[in-house]
């Protein structure tokens, strides 16, 4: 990762429950890479789940609680990246961890369409964890899963290891 203008670049990471969101914010927080990242993690609920898992969690994390940020806080989401800005730390990247029932579209509408957020932020990136051994599962099921995938514009196919080779390239007809 590079940063590259003075707003802060954000990258969204979606992905259905037990995906692999928070393994892949701890890859990212872990590794020498000499960037300073900051995190706003949302959880579903009122007692945060993933905060506990996250690695070195009390630095640059902000814990959004009680619903979906795609939707019923995203008036937290816009205060959240204003303190965050306003804390007097530099950081050279934003990640951003849904839920895993999120739609992760009006989030990305946030940091596209609010002027404030425009001028300190700009919009890097939708990833979207797959877990390859539930995915077509979830995409019959779930209305949710189908959004984050189809809002993507990066897939990243986790838990390859617990499906065979087979069974993995039938299954490339559900990203079409």
């Amino acid at each position: 990762m590079q940063p590259t203008s003075e707003k802060i670049p954000v990258t969204i990471i979606s992905g259905f429950l037990g995906s692999g969101k928070t393994t892949l914010l701890n890859h990212f927080l872990t590794q020498q890479h000499n960037h300073k990242i900051a995190v706003i993690q949302n959880e579903f609920g009122e007692i945060g789940i993933d905060g506990d898992l996250i690695e070195n969690s009390s630095k640059g994390i902000f814990e959004l609680n009680n619903g979906c940020i795609c939707c019923s806080v995203q008036g937290d989401l816009i205060r959240a990246l204003e303190d965050l800005k306003h804390t007097g730390k530099s950081f050279d990247y934003l990640l951003i961890e849904t839920t895993g029932l999120a739609d992760p579209r009006p989030i990305a509408h946030t940091f596209l369409n609010h002027p404030q957020i425009q001028k300190d932020y700009k919009l890097d990136g939708l990833v979207c964890m797959v877990d390859a051994k539930h995915v077509g599962l979830q995409l019959k099921e779930s209305p949710e899963a189908k959004h984050q995938i189809r809002s993507a514009n990066m897939l990243l196919l986790n838990k390859t290891d617990l499906v065979d080779t087979g069974e993995l390239e039938n299954d490339t007809g559900y990203f079409e």
